[in-house]
C-alpha cells in the first residue's frame, strides 16, 4: 500500500513534497522508527480518542507515552482510547495501527504535543507497516494546521 489513499491525496493536493523509507514489517511506531534508522523523537505517533462529541486524533513523538489525564485537561474533555473497530471505521484505508497523524483528510480533529514542535523533519506511518512517510517540519506544520497545540505526554524511552 505504501501511503492510504486519501492521505496521499491531500499531502498531493497541498503540494508537499514528501518521499517514503520503506523498512522490515513493524507493529509499533517506535520498531518503524528503529528500523528505519531515524531517531524516534521525529516520528509523529496517532493515537485515536473519543470523547462525548465524537474523536480526535492525539499526536506524539514514538519516544513519548501519552498523559491522558493531561490530555483530557487540555481538550476538556473526557476522554478514551478509541477501539479497533473505532479506528478501522474511522481510517478504512490505514492498516490498523499504522494511523498516519494527518486528520484533515480523514475529518478527525488533531492535537499535537508540542515536544514536536520545531522538530527540522518529521516522519510517521502512512497508512501501513513497511513504510515511513519523510516531510519538512514545515510541512508538517502545514499539514496540520489548525491543529491544537499543547503539552500532554511525556518521554517514555
Amino acid at each position: 500500500m505504501t501511503i492510504a489513499t486519501r492521505l496521499k491525496d491531500f499531502i498531493d493536493e497541498k503540494g508537499v513534497s514528501y518521499d517514503t523509507v520503506a523498512h522490515h514489517r513493524t507493529s509499533t511506531s517506535r520498531q518503524s522508527a528503529i528500523a528505519a534508522h531515524v531517531p524516534g523523537s521525529i516520528v509523529a505517533k496517532s493515537v485515536v480518542v473519543h470523547h462525548e462529541l465524537g474523536y480526535a486524533l492525539a499526536v506524539v513523538p514514538s519516544t513519548h507515552r501519552i498523559e491522558l489525564g493531561t490530555l483530557q485537561s487540555v481538550m476538556d474533555k473526557r476522554l478514551g482510547l478509541a477501539s479497533e473497530d473505532e479506528v478501522t471505521s474511522l481510517f478504512a484505508d490505514c492498516d490498523t495501527g499504522a494511523i498516519p497523524p494527518i486528520g484533515a483528510p480523514y475529518d478527525v480533529p488533531v492535537i499535537v504535543d508540542e515536544s514536536l514542535g520545531d522538530a527540522a523533519d518529521i516522519y510517521f506511518e502512512g497508512g501501513d507497516h513497511r513504510t515511513l512517510v519523510h516531510v519538512s517540519g514545515e510541512d508538517f506544520r502545514n499539514l496540520t494546521m489548525g491543529a491544537y497545540r499543547a503539552r500532554f505526554s511525556h518521554r517514555a524511552y
